[in-house]
């Protein structure tokens, strides 16, 4: 990852930010959508801008090696990478910064660090790759503490051992997705665990926010990939024994996935690893009925299949991402093991039962790899990989771009696209923006999707943090009140807690809080996201 710079206020690379060709082509595709917005294009200001204040704490010598006190990598640290993190960045408004940022190299500095903080009164944030869209790792913790540490484990990513009988590693948790596979690959493995923000995530992060991954079925969370953890806290350290699968008890690593740095500090891992697979086959099936769409990927989800890829996207999102005229469901299998060409044909007969066309002939192992031939799902994929870097242009230039995903049964499915819709909309009027609602599914099961739903609209510059704000809440309030969740895999962090604390029983609620008074009985971890700050 050397070579490149990254930004310290949006996505990704300097380097890769969307400039020329592409941003003209953004912005004329997006006056189209939005006839009249101002897309005049702001710029971020200055690192001495933002005023950064002095540290207000001291780490101990033993530390000073892995401490550093820059503005600029403090402001790095102050924020993830939201919608309203980057606009808030835009508009110089960062007014949660942390005093230091420190990068342990070792198990025994972080042990250090959790000392020092639980004696001192300093709150710590863990920070893996800063990707959080949910202010899981922006330094909001009150006026309690004397001080504020970003714990950054990103100079922990080795993989420290790799055992081929039972295809699994041992990884630390700070290794990048891109590192991660970059060790893998000379042995022939993959983790094949590749979430939007793979370039710039960690496999602590992952792990700590419960992410989702590259399947669309079967394994699609991080949960199903991990078989043991080692997790620092400040009353001790505590590691999980390694099995395929357990009947003793409470599972204790699901008491750690998910927690989000608020229960101790994911050091280190031992994941289930895959062979890297050789055969490949996808296809790219249009529905001019929605429903018909839906009801497909139903049945798909359910015909024991699991596909790798199941992505509908509505007409919408569709045309927006896609060029595409009707709701496309991109579908794909891979193995390692076996050609997938029978279960690409089953599952192309079962869309063709519901309405589903090919306007592209299937891609098959022979040439999914170097073909010249772009479909509708080349063109998805392309978007979606460039996604996070448009949204960060868009939104420089007075847009509202940004997402909302969640998961539901098949039975509701209707219900809560409608009541999200609705309320999106609704909101969209009450703060004065014009724009659209889209929607896709990113992951799939037997018993329901996660739908992701996407909002583009033309805001007003100065005032879109507020506007996005104001159609969260709407939103966030229409899911829960729908029967759907909160989250499927972005996390709760602290924007999603007034609707998490709603989702989840209130007896479980005080047996968290009761085991983050074992684990941290200072109460310095991330305090504020996932439960309540004891303090």
């Amino acid at each position: 990852m050397s070579g490149r710079t990254r930004s310290w206020w949006g996505w990704g690379y300097v380097e890769d930010a969307v400039t020329g060709a592409e941003r003209a082509e953004l912005t004329r595709r997006a006056s189209e959508l939005m006839p009249g917005a101002d897309l005049t294009v702001h710029r971020a200001p200055p690192v001495e801008a933002f005023g950064v204040r002095p540290s207000r704490v001291q780490a101990p010598p033993a530390l000073a090696a892995v401490v550093s006190e820059d503005a600029e990598d403090r402001l790095a640290h102050s924020h993830g990478q939201a919608f309203r993190d980057v606009v808030r960045a835009l508009l110089g408004r960062l007014p949660h910064v942390p005093d230091l940022v420190a990068r342990p190299t070792s198990e025994e500095q972080v042990v250090q660090v959790l000392d020092w903080c639980s004696g001192a009164g300093i709150a710590v944030v863990p920070f893996g790759g800063g990707s959080s869209v949910v202010g899981g790792v922006e330094p909001r913790v009150g006026d309690d503490y004397n001080g504020v540490v970003s714990l950054d484990l990103t100079s922990m990513n080795r993989v420290l051992d790799v055992d081929p009988a039972s295809r699994a590693a041992l990884v630390e948790a700070g290794a990048y997705g891109p590192h991660l596979e970059e060790q893998l690959r000379p042995k022939g493995y993959t983790l094949r665990f590749f979430p939007q923000s793979f370039e710039f995530s960690t496999l602590g992060g992952w792990l700590a926010t419960r992410a989702g991954g590259h399947f669309a079925t079967h394994l699609t969370h991080i949960d199903d990939l991990t078989e043991s953890l080692r997790v620092i806290t400040p009353a001790g350290a505590v590691e999980t024994r390694r099995l395929p699968a357990s009947g003793a008890g409470p599972s204790p690593d699901r008491m750690f996935l998910g927690s989000e740095g608020t229960l101790g500090v994911i050091t280190r891992a031992w994941v289930r690893l895959q062979d890297r697979p050789r055969w490949r086959a996808g296809a790219s099936v249009a529905f001019a009925d929605y429903g018909a769409g839906v009801l497909a990927v139903r049945v798909l989800a359910q015909s024991g299949l699991n596909p790798a890829n199941c992505r509908l996207l509505d007409p919408v999102e569709a045309f927006i991402n896609a060029g595409s005229p009707t709701a496309v469901l991109v579908l794909g299998f891979e193995s390692a093991d076996h050609p997938v060409d029978a279960w690409l044909d089953r599952a192309l007969e079962l869309c063709r039962d519901h309405g589903g066309t090919l306007p592209e002939p299937p891609r098959r192992s022979a040439d999914m790899d170097g073909s010249a031939r772009t479909d509708a799902a080349d063109t998805w994929r392309s978007s979606f990989l460039r996604m996070p870097y448009q949204r960060d242009a868009l939104a420089a230039q007075g847009m509202i771009v940004e997402t909302f995903e969640t998961a539901c049964t098949w039975d509701r499915f209707d219900s809560v696209r409608a009541a999200v819709e609705d309320a999106a909309r609704d909101a969209l009027r009450q703060v004065a923006a014009e724009g659209v609602v889209t929607c896709r599914f990113t992951h799939v099961y037997p018993d329901g999707p996660a739908p992701y739903f996407g909002i583009y609209a033309a805001g007003r510059w100065g005032s879109t943090v507020e506007q996005w704000d104001e159609i969260k809440k709407a939103v966030s309030e229409a899911l829960i009140t729908s029967g759907a969740t909160i989250t499927h895999h972005h996390a709760v962090g602290r924007d999603h807690r007034p609707w998490y604390d709603r989702q989840r029983p209130d007896l479980f609620a005080a047996a968290l809080r009761a085991g983050k008074k074992v684990l941290d009985p200072s109460g310095i971890l991330n305090p504020g996201a996932v439960v309540d700050p004891l303090r």
